[in-house]
């Protein structure tokens, strides 16, 4: 059986949560999660390079066979949207120079995925994740959004091998190769 390697991101400009897990067959195995965070008080471009430069560190040290990002709804705050969507876009850039290609979820997909329930608070995502990798206690809710995605990505998503199909039995729906 292949393993396949997944690193998860969820992206934010003050902390991005990843998470990587291995898939062989289907056990999922946890490997590493944390968090990349910045200084509120440096510049815009400081902490999107800080983003870029953490992720590009990932993926040389943890080698991920692919990779998978949250995707960034509007926010109330236009500014508040803009500012995270940057840092989805440092991600997703550093992810891409490492030549991964990138799948994206909606937080209500993976949270689909993960708990059975799209509206599911962090909390309930994050003892998902826990029992679903085996872990000795609930990780940091950032780290936690991340893995999920890695799980959920694990779980039918883009790229392994399940297809269109399989989504389908979750709810979900493929347009052009991408979740929709």
């Amino acid at each position: 059986m292949r393993t396949i390697r997944i690193l998860g991101i969820d992206p934010g400009l003050r902390i991005t949560g990843f998470g990587v897990i291995e898939k062989t067959g289907n056990k999922l195995a946890y490997l590493a999660s944390g968090c990349i965070k910045t200084d509120a008080k440096a510049s815009l471009p400081t902490r999107l390079g800080a983003i870029h430069a953490g992720l590009c560190e990932l993926v040389a040290q943890y080698r991920p066979d692919q990779a998978v990002v949250e995707i960034v709804f509007v926010n109330v705050n236009p500014q508040s949207t803009l500012l995270l969507g940057q840092a989805r876009g440092a991600a997703i850039t550093a992810l891409v120079a490492g030549g991964l290609e990138v799948a994206e979820y909606t937080a209500l997909q993976v949270k689909q995925a993960v708990v059975g329930n799209g509206h599911a608070d962090k909390t309930q995502v994050q003892h998902m994740v826990r029992r679903l990798l085996s872990l000795p206690g609930d990780p940091n809710p950032d780290a936690a959004d991340a893995l999920a995605c890695a799980i959920a990505h694990a779980h039918g998503g883009q790229g392994l091998g399940q297809g269109p199909g399989a989504l389908a039995t979750k709810g979900f729906r493929v347009r052009n190769g991408r979740l929709i």
